[in-house]
């Protein structure tokens, strides 16, 4: 009974090829055991021995050989094939795994995507595609399975790049009994339905051109708020102008005196004294000067009061230009011009 618990794993590649393997070292001892199958249904069989052995440390771990009918039976023996240690009769078509979609086509509808691939020849009631997916901000592959042999899915961001990769899984238990997946198809990059080389060089999902223009709109405003920053102080100052402290232009007062105002009165009498004096006694000097100055003015004959006459070239009428002269007459003085007497008083001059 032990001979029908074996644990074999059992593969068929797209009903073309067979892989049969087993754990040796477990189930054998390490014993480096043969295999024979057949696709015969016959009571005489025909077994033929594996050609292609798969090997574990040296050790016969499988088998590969062609798919040539729907049913086949397997026989594991000893090393010579003297003696049988595992049999099996089973449905080869239980245990597809398919091949990788083929021509995969992504078509791209604002935030929408549509994958496709061909259609199987045959089996494709028994195959469903999956379509995975993720951002570079997504830890997990988001996953969407639709039948053979197209899947929709919506909500892309246009500013983010993601990775997609899609398979052909096989129904259970309609069709198989294990649960077979076909290989992964190449990862492909897309970014708003355009396709790229990688997904590496998205660093942000902002482009260029919205980052240069959120930088001149913080300039813009952080300018703005400065103007209004310096048009506020000013209406503050007019509103509500600052009242000036006292402490500043009487440092003394509270620091000499600890704003004893009586105290600092008394003693800034005298300093307040002593300024006056030295603004007055210069006035004073200055108008004694300008008292002796005009006593000694007043004792000299002034030299405004002569009369000054023309010279004879202009009584003779002389062409030559005459002399010009200054002169303060006296009160109701006349004074002889070019054969004309003129009547002066004390608020005019005549210059000649």
């Amino acid at each position: 009974g032990w001979k029908d618990a074996i644990n074999i794993t059992i593969i068929n590649f797209n009903k073309e090829k067979m892989q049969i393997t087993w754990a040796t070292r477990e189930l054998f001892h390490n014993e480096n055991v043969s295999f024979f199958y057949t696709f015969s249904e016959s009571k005489h069989k025909v077994w033929k021995p594996c050609t292609t052995y798969l090997l574990d440390q040296d050790y016969n771990s499988g088998c590969l050989f062609k798919t040539e009918g729907p049913t086949l039976a397997i026989s594991i023996r000893n090393s010579n094939g003297s003696e049988e240690l595992f049999s099996k009769q089973l449905k080869v078509d239980f245990y597809i795994k398919p091949s990788p979609p083929e021509n995969v086509t992504f078509c791209w509808e604002e935030d929408t995507v549509t994958v496709s691939c061909n259609k199987p020849e045959r089996g494709a009631h028994c195959l469903r595609l999956e379509l995975q997916y993720k951002s570079k901000f997504d830890k997990e592959w988001q996953s969407r399975t639709a039948k053979c042999c197209s899947v929709r899915e919506q909500g892309f961001d246009p500013r983010k790049c993601y990775s997609f990769r899609v398979r052909l899984r096989r129904r259970v238990p309609e069709c198989n009994i294990a649960n077979y997946s076909s290989d992964w198809e190449a990862e492909t990059f897309w970014m708003n339905g355009t396709l790229l080389d990688s997904c590496n060089d998205d660093v942000t999902p902002q482009p260029e051109t919205e980052i240069v223009l959120s930088c001149s709109l913080a300039i813009l405003l952080m300018l703005i708020l400065s103007i209004l920053l310096c048009k506020w102080q000013r209406v503050r100052m007019s509103v509500l102008p600052a009242v000036p402290d006292p402490k500043y232009p009487f440092a003394d007062l509270f620091n000499d005196h600890n704003g004893n105002l009586q105290e600092w009165l008394d003693k800034n009498d005298h300093v307040m004294l002593q300024t006056k004096l030295e603004y007055e006694e210069p006035e004073s000097i200055t108008e004694a000067e300008s008292q002796q100055e005009d006593g000694e003015n007043s004792e000299k004959p002034g030299p405004l009061e002569k009369i000054f006459t023309f010279p004879e070239a202009v009584e003779n009428n002389d062409s030559k230009a005459a002399e010009i002269a200054c002169l303060i007459p006296a009160s109701n003085t006349t004074a002889p011009f070019a054969g004309f007497n003129i009547l002066m008083n004390d608020d005019m001059y005549v210059m000649l």
